[in-house]
């Protein structure tokens, strides 16, 4: 509790009401803020994960504290931490990595949970069943997951699997799993553009407008 209590401190030295009102109403209302924008934000951490960082220890204990705390700055807190301590996590911590994902739910989670869940899969390939799993869950959420965690992968993407995830979502009438195809296409074009005009020529007739409007972006 003790790193907690520091990282409460400092946020609420640096609650800024305003801000933390306009912040609330860009994500709809669904979290309280403090108002801290993501700059400052980092710096009132670095050296918390630094400290955590030479620990080469995940506290488990203190992320879960951090995501059911109101404040969604918390929650960023607990992907900043992720992501430093990227070199310890395995296939074993999933089960606690989708107690996040499935919970405090937004596309602001679940989009740096993607990449975290993501590179545990270059170097386990238990990963591509998993998020093949995901690609047909109930929750919308878990399958945008599934269709994001590739992104930035550049050569190392799996395109079977990525076609595969993606065609499992066509036909979604949700903004956030039609957005997501289009920019899981659109990142994957930078490195390989005629892999995604090939994908456009096969499957263009049966995506969404707005899929193709992300996805054809830079092609």
């Amino acid at each position: 509790m003790m790193i907690f209590d520091e990282l409460q401190k400092r946020f609420e030295a640096s609650a800024n009401p305003d801000k933390a009102r306009q912040m609330a109403a860009y994500m709809k209302n669904q979290f309280v803020y403090y108002g801290i924008q993501t700059p400052q934000r980092r710096a009132l951490y670095k050296d918390l994960i630094a400290t955590e960082r030479r620990r080469k220890v995940i506290d488990w204990n203190l992320l879960e504290i951090c995501w059911q705390a109101p404040q969604r700055e918390y929650q960023y807190f607990v992907g900043d931490y992720l992501r430093a301590m990227k070199n310890y996590l395995s296939f074993d911590d999933i089960p606690k990595l989708e107690n996040f994902v499935r919970n405090r739910q937004w596309w602001d989670s679940i989009d740096f949970l993607d990449q975290i869940i993501g590179n545990i899969g270059l170097t386990d390939r238990r990963i591509d069943d998993l998020m093949r799993s995901c690609a047909h869950d109930d929750n919308f959420w878990v399958r945008r997951l599934a269709i994001e965690h590739q992104l930035g992968r550049k050569s190392q993407t799996n395109t079977k699997l990525l076609e595969e995830i993606l065609l499992a979502n066509f036909g979604s009438q949700e903004f956030f799993i039609n957005k997501a195809i289009g920019w899981a296409l659109r990142d994957y074009s930078k490195t390989n553009p005629e892999w995604v005009r090939s994908f456009f020529q096969k499957y263009r007739k049966d995506m969404a407008p707005l899929s193709v409007r992300e996805g054809s972006k830079y092609i």
